[in-house]
């Protein structure tokens, strides 16, 4: 798997806010064999402040994918990645732009005008977008390599809602890597992204609020595996009716 020309092997990605310390974050991080990690620009400052939680999240190994949450206009995202970009060293950024206060669901249209503002500016975008296809074609016009669908409102918890949206992106977008990013509650839910066709998972409360965090960031990696190796099987389709497993051919015939 590849993002912007990295090669990535973990197909799970980690948030790092809401734990209960440090040190439990570091130990989901490692369970979750994961290689990519999130982290929000108010969680540091330019002026250095906060050098210790950077510290901790440098002592991972894992690549940042800095974002923009919080933001609900286009300047604001704009600004916040320039910032991040400046205090992180990295081209990544996972772009947000809020639209609505109660279910966070992306403004699109704020969302792809600053993809392409920061496209253009050589950033790498990681778009938290919905599952409109529509939407999908002009981020990757905008200038996007990836695309993050949401698979229920951030923190919900509520698994996949719209599993038939995400099938229809898969089939839309053989080429592009498909993150599904949001709403996962349940390593069940983990692996069925998986099984979709979806290229990768990115959550954060699902593990911050576990009551073991360590156990459940494992539980999700090895979710999201056998989620994968599903997937690539060729699972069979679903029935209306029952079919026999045990051949009737050749059985006993009495009187």
């Amino acid at each position: 798997m590849h993002f912007y020309g990295t090669e990535i092997k973990s197909r799970l990605l980690l948030g790092t806010a809401q734990y209960p310390s440090p040190a439990i974050l570091a130990e989901a991080v490692q369970a979750s064999g994961t290689e990519i990690i999130t982290v929000s620009l108010r969680r540091e400052t330019a002026d250095g402040s906060g050098a210790g939680f950077w510290g901790s999240l440098q002592d991972t190994g894992c690549r940042i994918l800095p974002n923009t949450a919080g933001c609900h206009t286009v300047q604001e995202a704009v600004t916040t990645a320039r910032m991040a970009r400046e205090l992180f060293g990295t081209p990544w950024i996972k772009l947000e732009v809020i639209g609505h206060s109660d279910t966070l669901q992306p403004d699109v249209f704020g969302l792809v005008e600053a993809a392409r503002i920061l496209s253009g500016e050589g950033f790498q975008v990681f778009p938290y977008t919905t599952d409109d296809l529509v939407v999908g074609e002009k981020l990757l016009d905008a200038g996007c390599e990836v695309l993050m669908p949401w698979g229920a409102p951030i923190g919900s918890g509520q698994g996949l809602r719209n599993p038939d949206a995400l099938r229809a992106m898969r089939a839309h977008f053989p080429e592009v890597p498909l993150i599904v990013d949001a709403g996962i509650g349940r390593p069940s839910d983990a692996a069925q992204a998986m099984e979709l066709g979806m290229d990768a998972v990115l959550l954060n409360t699902a593990v911050a609020k576990a009551g073991d965090p360590a156990g459940m960031a494992r539980a999700m990696a090895q979710a999201v595996e056998a989620g994968r190796l599903g997937y690539k099987a060729d699972p069979m389709e679903r029935r209306d009716m029952a079919v026999p497993s045990t051949p009737v051919l050749g059985m006993a015939e009495f009187a």
